[in-house]
């Protein structure tokens, strides 16, 4: 009897560390998993693999990239949001899935601010306010009088509906109060060629597809709308030098998880991320893509998540873009 009594707890013990919170175990012991929205071969799809291999001998631990695109981020991250908040699936969050896809694919099934551990701010992609050449005004306060004076509202060209160059567009007109038309077109290319060829005058379009353009004058740049300057472009001011103090939209990256992680787990993934965020092999590939890198406490990027969805995810729904 004593012996059926010991094998009998002996199981419940091994039942009751199987159901044992991540942070209460040996984390991680077993592959992690970091799911990207797009598809293989993008930014955040490379971004995703260098950190990966960067943090993954720190964690001895295995970390596999999952790609899973589709509906504006909004299929991977659902997926995120439903998987166990154990540490083993993360997500590479961005503006996308997180602000702008979210009013958009208004069935998307999951709470972007709540249905999240937001772990780490990794860095971002501003946008640019791009004209052709024939424009006649080298700041952005002329720009803006050039604007007002013409007889109809002027065209501005973007990456397509709801893009993040759509949404800054939006915003500018409320904020400036001058009306513009928007042409959206199937990514940057197209729009980039015809902007060049003056069959369009304006854009507001992601910085780094536009930067070999501007130095060899075949666009202008009148502001970035980071909080800081971007090193590609240097002389180019931000939005808020500009006289435009707010105006931001930017493509960011972070850490994200489902909600309900283990305080220790996010905390240690986020010391991870930071350090990641000071070796050059990831500093290369981040300026590679334009992407400024930053640093944030825990508390902060998760401030800066909600402000984000007050801002950029309020704008949208002001523009009422509906898929679904």
């Amino acid at each position: 009897m004593r012996l059926l009594r010991k094998v009998i707890l002996g199981l419940m013990a091994c039942m009751v560390c199987g159901h044992m919170p991540a942070n209460a175990q040996e984390w991680p012991s077993r592959p992690i998993r970091i799911v990207v929205v797009f598809p293989p071969g993008g930014s955040s799809d490379i971004v995703a693999r260098v950190l990966a291999e960067t943090i993954a001998p720190r964690l001895n631990a295995r970390i596999v990239v999952d790609n899973r695109p589709g509906a504006g981020g909004t299929v991977a991250a659902l997926h995120v949001a439903q998987q166990p908040a154990d540490g083993y699936t993360l997500m590479l969050s961005n503006t996308a899935p997180i602000v702008t896809s979210p009013p958009i694919y208004r069935q998307a099934g999951y709470d972007p601010m709540n249905g999240f551990t937001h772990i780490a701010y990794i860095g971002a992609t501003p946008m640019v306010v791009v004209t052709h050449p024939s424009v006649p005004a080298r700041d952005m306060t002329s720009l803006m009088a050039w604007m007002r004076a013409q007889r109809t509202p002027p065209v501005y060209g973007t990456s397509g509906v709801g893009s993040v160059g759509h949404i800054l567009g939006s915003m500018f007109e409320t904020r400036t109060g001058i009306a513009l038309t928007h042409a959206p077109y199937r990514g940057a290319q197209p729009m980039q060629t015809d902007l060049m060829g003056g069959s369009i005058l304006l854009s507001f379009d992601t910085l780094p597809e536009n930067v070999e353009n501007v130095r060899a004058g075949r666009t202008r740049a009148y502001a970035v709308s980071g909080a800081v300057r971007s090193p590609m472009l240097p002389e180019v001011p931000t939005t808020a030098e500009a006289g435009l103090p707010g105006l931001l939209a930017e493509n960011w990256l972070g850490l994200a998880g489902p909600a309900g992680m283990p305080a220790p787990v996010v905390a240690r993934l986020h010391s991870e991320v930071n350090w990641a965020l000071t070796q050059q092999s990831m500093l290369d590939r981040l300026a590679q893509f334009g992407i400024t890198p930053g640093t944030m406490s825990q508390p902060e990027f998760v401030e800066f998540v909600r402000t984000q969805i007050g801002t950029m995810g309020e704008a949208v729904k002001a523009m009422n873009l509906s898929v679904n």
